[in-house]
């Protein structure tokens, strides 16, 4: 009887075979590893953490409670509830359904509905708390939505990006940023660090195409071109990212969007407290810069008014062509105080802290010739016929000062009276002509921008047929021996005045006669 209530009680003790065992998964003991969880988690979406957690009670207990740090970086970009592809009539709500559309919603109601939605679904999932980074970039952003952000003290949001987003009032957003920065504000508030607002957002990541289904040569067909289009764009976003970070490897214009009045006030009251992915520009007409008052405020031939005490920065130059330098010198990572780094894209994956933020990856070669990571932040009015945009050299103030319309216009022209002329125009004669300044940039076709006087001799070319001149990028063909006005002789009025343009711009300025091109 003993025997066999022993043999009963080892029986109860061995496993079922037809019960599986939650805690011997593979998978489970993998992300059982902290590091392999941290390394693998920022790259997978919300919806995949949640549905892996809801697999079983093992699997909810490491990612939710167990595992710190799972929800640290939050990416919204791709859920597909958090889009706001809306037509211009409403739909009474059809697309998204997180907002009652009736008479008593307001605007941010209606624009951040779905992102509002969202917000309560994680928050009662207690997940919200642990968020450091946020990225809403593309989405529906309103400047209420991100008002609340920056004053909710049940967050912790470290950085935040809503580069490209949709519906964004920029104003109410600077009053936020500023009155959250303001000098009598709390301790430790706000909780952001960085934000992310100027920049084009990231790339997406290419996925792999699925094989191909049986349906026939069409079918086969659009699946090559598919598997072909994602190839290139994989190539394309590798070699970008092979040339470095923008402001340090990549030079010329970096901030390509048209910065509204009033950002430059707000990066200087949130100077001290959240960074951005741009910083002020330091060119001697700014009052923030170290050369400030050694040069002419307003350039010689521009309009009075065009000054600005503080400007936002969308170049990143590299030293002048002539001397090397700047007059206000470089911004150097490691040298230069911390508030003038400017956030780097993309935005830090493994890290919520602005130190991975602002730290920038050894570009090519530069580790091995022991160069720093350095670059000159300008505006464009700062380098305005300063710099070119082929070859992206330019010329500080200290070695040359554009010449003004009234100095390129002048010419040495002495007028002979009856008094004494021949005599005063024998002394004129001897006199040393006055030295007419030659600008180092210039513009002289319709379509390019303003280039060095190297860059238009290898792209301006003179016809020898027809003796007009055309450019080699805009205008494909143009030879040397048959220009713009023999490219197509029936319209002999290819070329005005001198000046070259290509066949896109022809039909916008074909009942043009004369125009006239300053600077």
């Amino acid at each position: 009887m003993a025997s066999g209530g022993l043999v009963h009680q080892h029986a109860r003790d061995l496993p079922n075979p037809d019960i599986p065992d939650e805690t011997a998964h593979p998978l489970l003991d993998l992300l059982s590893n902290t590091l392999v969880v941290h390394q693998t988690v920022p790259y997978l979406p919300i919806s995949s953490i949640l549905n892996l957690a809801s697999a079983s009670s093992s699997f909810r207990e490491l990612l939710v409670r167990r595992t710190p740090g799972v929800f640290r970086h939050l990416d919204l970009t791709r859920v597909r509830t958090a889009q706001f592809d809306i037509d211009g009539v409403d739909h009474g709500g059809e697309i998204w359904r997180n907002v009652q559309v009736d008479e008593n919603v307001t605007e941010d109601d209606f624009y951040s509905g779905p992102l509002r939605g969202i917000f309560r679904s994680i928050r009662r999932r207690d997940i919200l708390r642990d968020v450091q980074t946020l990225v809403l970039d593309g989405l529906s952003v309103t400047a209420e939505f991100c008002n609340d952000l920056l004053v909710d003290p049940s967050l912790r949001l470290r950085i935040l990006s809503i580069r490209d987003v949709k519906n964004l009032n920029e104003h109410k957003l600077m009053q936020s940023l500023r009155y959250a920065c303001r000098s009598t504000r709390p301790d430790d508030t706000p909780r952001l660090q960085g934000l992310y607002v100027f920049g084009a957002r990231d790339a997406p990541t290419v996925t792999a195409s699925s094989p191909a289904k049986p349906g026939g040569a069409a079918q086969a067909g659009a699946n090559i071109s598919i598997g072909w289009n994602h190839k290139s764009q994989h190539a394309l976003k590798e070699s970008i990212r092979g040339e470095g970070d923008d402001w340090y490897h990549r030079k010329g214009r970096i901030i390509n969007k048209h910065i509204a009045d009033g950002w430059a006030e707000t990066l200087l009251d949130c100077r001290e407290v959240i960074r951005f992915d741009s910083v002020l520009c330091t060119g001697p007409r700014h009052q923030n810069s170290p050369a400030f008052g050694n040069f002419p405020s307003v350039p010689n031939g521009a309009a009075r008014g065009t000054d600005s005490r503080w400007g936002v920065a969308t170049f990143a130059l590299s030293g002048c062509a002539s001397c090397g330098s700047a007059p206000e010198g470089f911004t150097v990572h490691g040298e230069s105080p911390a508030e003038d780094l400017p956030l780097l894209a993309p935005v830090p994956i493994h890290s919520s802290t602005i130190k991975a933020a602002t730290c920038p990856k050894p570009g090519e070669g530069s580790e091995a010739v022991g160069e720093a990571h350095k670059f000159v932040p300008r505006c464009l009015e700062c380098i305005r016929e300063r710099y070119c945009f082929s070859c992206d050299q330019w010329w500080c103030e200290s070695c040359y000062q554009v010449p003004s319309r009234h100095e390129l216009a002048a010419q040495h022209v002495h007028v002979v009276d009856q008094t004494n002329g021949m005599a005063a125009h024998e002394m004129a004669a001897l006199e040393q002509p006055p030295i007419v300044k030659k600008p180092k940039i210039s513009r002289s076709c319709w379509e390019c921008e303003h280039n060095c006087l190297d860059c238009i001799a290898n792209t301006q070319k003179l016809c020898k047929g027809c003796g007009g001149g055309y450019c080699i990028i805009h205008y494909e063909g143009s030879t040397l021996t048959l220009g713009a006005r023999g490219a197509v002789a029936a319209d002999p009025e290819n070329c005005i005045d001198g000046q070259t343009y290509s066949a896109h711009t022809q039909s916008r300025y074909s009942n043009v006669k004369t125009i006239h091109i300053y600077g």
